[in-house]
């Protein structure tokens, strides 16, 4: 079965600062029809304007995936880490028992636009920790990356949780194919761009949830540098 969710009914929070679309419920946004999807809490596309973000505050039982699609996001929290994320590098933060933390736009001029992942853990309680690594979309274009793994599969970050997220930049009219397995649930979502999931057209901000409709996903871009990823989650 496909479902899909379209960009423009997400929610939406939009100050003098910030403009934020919700794929699933956070925060004032409350739907109850899109809770999220297996252990996929939350998927946040945030553009944040210069000079500002999101001051210190808490989190505890999540794992929390930023992922920078323009500009550089400065990032503060209370074990110890100060780090800046730029295009191209995913941030992984556990907030287990509970961690406080910042994200800034440390630019004067540009916006940052970034996407904030969040994960239900396979476990309460555990010791916060912070993961930071970069991923060469560009030389590796055309191709999956695995970017986040619960084991830390090919040097990819590790998430607490029985799970995998791709990523992809995919030029214009190349494909890409992805085998699913039977007893998971899939979503997709498309940062950037278009692409022809099977027959199914996605827009920029679109998701697809699927489970096992076709042993083969065909993603096929209907735009240049159009970037994606694929969450394979437990059912």
């Amino acid at each position: 079965m496909y479902k899909l969710r379209s960009s423009d009914k997400r929610g939406t929070t939009k100050n003098s600062w910030l403009n934020s679309k919700h794929t699933f419920s956070f925060a004032d946004y409350y739907d109850i029809n899109n809770m999220g999807f297996s252990d996929l809490r939350v998927i946040n596309d945030d553009i944040v304007a210069p000079g500002q973000g999101f001051g210190l505050h808490p989190h505890s039982n999540m794992e929390i995936i930023s992922i920078v699609l323009e500009g550089v996001l400065e990032h503060k929290d209370s074990i110890g880490n100060v780090s800046v994320i730029k295009k191209g590098e995913v941030q992984k933060m556990s907030a287990g028992t509970g961690i406080l933390h910042s994200e800034y736009n440390p630019s004067k001029v540009n916006p940052v636009h970034f996407l904030q992942i969040w994960i239900i853990p396979d476990k309460m309680n555990l010791k916060p920790y912070y993961e930071q690594k970069t991923f060469d979309l560009e030389k590796y274009s055309d191709e999956l990356i695995l970017i986040a793994s619960q084991n830390g599969e090919r040097n990819s970050i590790k998430i607490s949780q029985n799970v995998k997220v791709y990523q992809c930049l995919l030029n214009n009219n190349n494909t890409v194919e992805f085998t699913v397995k039977p007893n998971r649930k899939y979503w997709v979502q498309i940062a950037e761009g278009s692409a022809d999931i099977n027959t199914i057209n996605l827009n920029e901000g679109d998701g697809l949830a699927f489970s096992q409709e076709d042993d083969l996903l065909r993603i096929t871009s209907q735009k240049d540098n159009t970037n994606f990823l694929i969450f394979d989650l437990r059912p």
